[in-house]
């Protein structure tokens, strides 16, 4: 059975990126399904939009997801960002969207200054992504040269959203991408409310010590939400290995892990140094079978987004 392998990389103090890169290359010979590329503090870790651009240009046919949280990021900007970064890789970006707190731009004009609660701030500002991505459908880009029209203004909406912690006209200045939008992650670490993430995300990771109970919790928020299992991919968080010898066995239990909790797939966080690594990814990724896709939704196995090709 394929599943879905995420890669967790974090560029910076302690990776380089001439690491990186030699990450990414071993991550696509062994069919790793994306590398999430993670955020942290600014004297630590580059940011993982600029990385991705970097890895992406190098390795044109890996898919890739940059974590970003809503602190010190306005939804606007942020989603003009990784939209341009999903159009330059044709399809095969995410974003792992963390839970944060606000940030200067949109502090200036926040609807309601009592509203300080991360979990609502994520859901608002996963919607605000999804409009913004929307905003602008592919179908609207006509690049007529004979008439001189440049696109269909009528299919281009604002989204006009003003809640309890963000105000955003839109719409964006650029096109949908190949996958209608840029797959949205949510990360359970996060606590978020489980109906938020089913009815936002596209995805969702779990970890080790929330596996017992995120399928119950899953199955409740999907069916006060009204979507279907099959409409997000689910991901479970695991630690890999310090050593390679033990890969085999280290595949059986991971797959035996996935399909216990139901999971679509795993997230692999390496430990131990830069050449063990390499090589436990050598021998480990082959034997779960990873999947893969011409875009990062499709690797996934996901639907086309409502609205995305409207």
């Amino acid at each position: 059975m394929t599943r879905t392998i995420v890669l967790d990389l974090a560029v910076g103090s302690s990776r380089s990126a001439a690491d990186a890169i030699e990450i990414a290359a071993v991550a696509r010979d062994t069919g790793v399904t994306a590398v999430r590329l993670l955020d942290g503090d600014p004297d630590d870790v580059l940011d993982t939009t600029v990385v991705a651009a970097h890895l992406a240009g190098r390795f044109p046919e890996s898919h890739w997801i940059v974590d970003a949280p809503t602190t010190h990021n306005a939804p606007y900007n942020l989603a003009r960002r990784v939209l341009s970064l999903d159009r330059a890789t044709g399809g095969r970006t995410g974003l792992a969207l963390r839970a944060g707190d606000g940030d200067e731009v949109s502090e200036a004009t926040v609807p309601d200054r009592t509203a300080t609660a991360r979990h609502r701030r994520w859901a608002e500002y996963a919607g605000v992504l999804t409009g913004l991505w929307e905003s602008f459908p592919a179908a609207a880009l006509l690049g007529d040269q004979a008439t001189g029209v440049f696109a269909e203004s009528t299919l281009i909406k604002p989204i006009d959203h003003e809640g309890r912690f963000y105000r955003v006209a839109g719409p964006l200045d650029g096109p949908s991408s190949p996958q209608g939008r840029p797959v949205l992650v949510a990360d359970a670490r996060d606590d978020l409310d489980w109906a938020d993430v089913v009815a936002k995300a596209d995805a969702v990771v779990v970890s080790r010590a929330q596996a017992p109970e995120a399928a119950a919790r899953l199955a409740e928020a999907f069916e006060r939400v009204g979507r279907r299992r099959a409409d997000i991919a689910v991901l479970g968080r695991v630690e890999l290995p310090a050593d390679d010898t033990t890969a085999e066995r280290t595949a059986t239990r991971l797959a035996d892990w996935a399909e216990r909790y139901d999971f679509d797939g795993l997230e692999l966080v390496p430990t131990g140094d830069h050449d063990r690594l390499l090589a436990l990814l050598r021998a480990l990724v082959p034997r779960l079978g990873p999947s893969g896709g011409a875009t990062l939704r499709a690797a996934l196995g996901l639907p086309e987004p409502i609205g995305a090709g409207s």
